[in-house]
């Protein structure tokens, strides 16, 4: 297994895959899967031995403040062999984000124990998540 910073064009079918795989990103579109890796500014990836996508991160950051992972994603047929772990850990220490202040990440809150170990906690100054749905 190896972590990519770059996803080669074959493997965006691939991400589209796991989307589909999970119940929070099951109806996005490969269309939209392209734009999500145009618009974000750091994309890791985790590939097998035969080039294949299996696990995937992305991060949205203005550099300084603040910098936000979405989409931890690991293949089920991946998973306990530690792979979001160390997208997780790769993110913490990639040079793009050595002068951001807060990285940040929102998950559900059976999640916020598996996170913790990475340093995460859920005391953010009295800050209250808040959504406007576009469309």
């Amino acid at each position: 297994m190896k972590i990519i910073e770059s996803l080669e064009p074959h493997h965006q079918p691939q991400l589209h895959q796991l989307y589909l795989q999970q119940w929070w990103s099951n109806t996005r579109t490969l269309e939209e899967v392209s734009a999500v890796l145009a618009g974000s500014s750091l994309t890791l990836g985790v590939i097998d031995a035969e080039n294949n996508l299996i696990g995937f991160t992305r991060v949205l950051t203005d550099g300084i403040f603040k910098a936000i992972m979405f989409d931890v994603i690991v293949s089920e047929d991946y998973r306990g062999h530690k792979i979001g772990s160390q997208l997780v850990e790769y993110v913490k220490h990639h040079p793009r984000l050595a002068r951001v202040k807060h990285l940040e990440l929102y998950c559900l809150p059976e999640l916020q124990s598996y996170y913790q170990q990475f340093g995460f906690g859920t005391d953010v100054g009295g800050m209250q998540l808040m959504r406007l749905t576009m469309r």
